[in-house]
């Protein structure tokens, strides 16, 4: 990581939702720096104290933000202490600015409307609230001190149209935030229904493994690789299966379908697949190996299966299966590979079953 990385990382972290909060948090100080720039350039007042004050606070507020994991801050506590800073500023702003003082009033929608990413509604509403009451309280205080310069009448007329204003913006922006709120559900719902349909187009129902589609797709993909790296493909038939649904039901043999799945990926290497093909039919594919291996772990698949315990069943009910191996000659389709492991299983079947034979 570079030096200018690191610097990033450290000023404004990595994790996305706190660079979230502190681009909110520049863009709103640097918002406020304008106007006072524009105010006191216009209007020739200095004011060190409110400067001091707010560069003091827009400090404050970077480090709060920047910590609050550590700190456990919620976002929605930052946002209304940052609210109620914002309307001190206003508030200090309109008693010193003389005739320009009614643009400060636009500071506290300002507020409003940058608290509305965090805060609900009705704390949106309570804050512009306490925003009104603060500058009502100001407004009433420097008429009743000096009318001459805030005249009674021009006061209560400008503190009416303020009202307005931000309780309108308010409202708004209180309605916006719901409709954010639905746009949200709506997406988290359509994406975790997007998921489930994901799901049910790759994953056998019964027993969770990947079913025909999803092999097909892996077996294309492997297809597609540009090495020619070794692979096999192993076909497994479950033993007089139809017998077991003759003499057990078909609950049973879904319940054998189950514990063979489970077995088998158990017992498979993580880079193996392993998908249903059909009825009683399972499909490993072993990228990387040679045949003499994919034998060798087929057969120590075979002989785990003497042991198979199937709750609820017979237990005296013995489950095997047989099994074709085929190796892939060269860059041949899967489809080839797969047909010649599917007559080794035939031959395993018609030399006595439980067996695994290779293909030729």
């Amino acid at each position: 990581m570079g030096l200018r990385a690191r610097v990033v990382s450290l000023a404004v972290g990595t994790d996305p939702k706190l660079r979230r909060m502190l681009s909110y948090w520049a863009a709103s100080t640097a918002l406020y720096a304008v106007f006072a720039i524009l105010i006191s350039v216009e209007s020739g007042v200095r004011e060190l104290g409110l400067g001091l004050y707010a560069a003091l606070g827009s400090s404050t507020f970077y480090l709060l933000v920047r910590a609050s994991a550590r700190l456990h801050l919620r976002p929605q506590t930052l946002a209304a202490l940052q609210g109620l800073f914002g309307i001190t500023c206003n508030m200090w702003a309109y008693s010193i600015t003389g005739p320009l003082r009614g643009a400060t009033l636009m500071g506290l929608m300002v507020v409003v409307v940058f608290c509305t990413f965090a805060l609900r509604p009705r704390q949106t509403l309570l804050l512009a609230l306490c925003g009104l009451l603060g500058m009502g309280v100001t407004m009433w205080w420097h008429q009743l001190r000096d009318p001459l310069h805030y005249p009674p009448r021009v006061e209560a007329i400008t503190f009416a149209m303020m009202a307005g204003c931000s309780l309108t913006v308010t409202l708004l922006t209180g309605e916006m935030n719901k409709l954010r709120a639905r746009l949200k559900a709506k997406r988290e719902t359509l994406e975790a229904a997007l998921d489930t349909i994901r799901l049910l187009a790759t994953t056998d129902e019964l027993t969770g493994l990947s079913n025909r589609r999803h092999m097909n797709e892996v077996l294309d993909g492997e297809e597609r690789r540009a090495s020619t790296r070794p692979a096999c493909v192993a076909l497994l038939d479950i033993d007089f299966f139809k017998q077991i649904n003759d003499h057990h039901g078909h609950a049973a043999g879904d319940a054998v379908l189950r514990a063979v799945a489970v077995r088998l990926r158990a017992s498979l290497a993580r880079d193996a697949t392993l998908a249903r093909w059909g009825g009683e039919e399972f499909l490993v594919l072993l990228p990387a190996v040679a045949l003499d291996e994919a034998q060798a772990l087929i057969e120590s698949l075979r002989a785990t299966m003497a042991g198979l315990v199937v709750p609820g069943i017979d237990p005296d009910l013995r489950v095997s299966f047989s099994a074709g191996v085929a190796a892939r000659l060269g860059t041949e389709p899967f489809s080839a590979t797969i047909n010649r492991a599917d007559k080794a299983l035939y031959g395993a079947k018609a030399t006595g079953r439980n067996r695994v034979e290779r293909a030729a």
